[in-house]
């Protein structure tokens, strides 16, 4: 079935201005997403008059409007995931003062669905709903690695593994090694592969039937969250805290 091209052109424009919490000009605005200016004033018009997004009268500026907050209030405050795991994490949060990121799988990217951060004063800049490839995000391998073998070789045939950082994997074949690592030990390790000053450790979230239906990270400067420290301490939390979560969403496995 075909998309109503405006609801698709609209959809096209909110999904690019979330990228941009500063917002963009009409004139910018209209280069990122290929539409004319007077097509984009046209939605923008629109969108404006239901609080999909707002203008910033001093810059000209259009920017995602509280409405996307609205519809978003129920799948954050019923989603069992983000419930059930967020007192855990808080935990996680205070004994090892680093950041942690809840994340979940959607259309062969992270996706974030819930952060907690430290007190630090080096902090990520990340944010609720923000996106990342899985093949260089240590939760996106964690995901990956709960996949039944079809549907991860066709995950992974349709990333392109760009180089982020000089640690970013970039064969498919070394990277199907990773993931055999990763479902062997139970968790995954960013080595600076999206970030060049950062380093992540992510675990599994099991649900009742034993799948991979999210995965949770610490993640730090590399100064902080050291090779040492993962091995030391940090490997023996991510595992307590799986099953932590896990066993509250119906798993019993071990």
């Amino acid at each position: 079935m075909s998309n109503v091209q405006s609801i698709e052109r609209a959809l096209t424009i909110l999904n690019k201005l979330s990228e941009y919490p500063d917002g963009l000009q009409i004139s910018r605005l209209s280069e990122q997403v290929g539409l004319t200016k007077s097509t984009i004033h046209r939605l923008l018009a629109t969108l404006s008059n239901m609080n999909y997004v707002t203008k910033d009268e001093e810059t000209d500026k259009y920017k995602l409007g509280l409405q996307i907050l609205f519809l978003s209030r129920n799948y954050l405050n019923n989603s069992n995931i983000v419930t059930i795991s967020k007192p855990f994490l808080e935990k996680l949060c205070q004994e090892v003062n680093e950041t942690i990121h809840l994340c979940m799988e959607d259309l062969g990217e992270v996706i974030y669905v819930d952060k907690i951060e430290s007190n630090q004063t080096v902090r990520m800049y990340s944010r609720t709903g923000s996106r990342a490839p899985m093949y260089c995000t240590a939760v996106g391998k964690i995901l990956l690695s709960g996949k039944q073998k079809e549907e991860f070789e066709t995950l992974i045939s349709n990333m392109d593994f760009t180089p982020k950082t000089p640690t970013t994997i970039t064969s498919k074949e070394v990277f199907r090694q990773e993931i055999d690592q990763v479902k062997r030990q139970g968790y995954a390790i960013d080595n600076s592969e999206n970030e060049a000053v950062l380093r992540c450790i992510a675990a599994p979230i099991y649900d009742h039937k034993g799948k991979i239906i999210a995965s949770f990270s610490i993640s730090g400067p590399n100064n902080r969250v050291t090779m040492e420290r993962i091995n030391e301490t940090l490997i023996d939390k991510m595992n307590q805290y799986s099953i932590l979560i896990s066993r509250n969403l119906g798993y019993s496995g071990s």
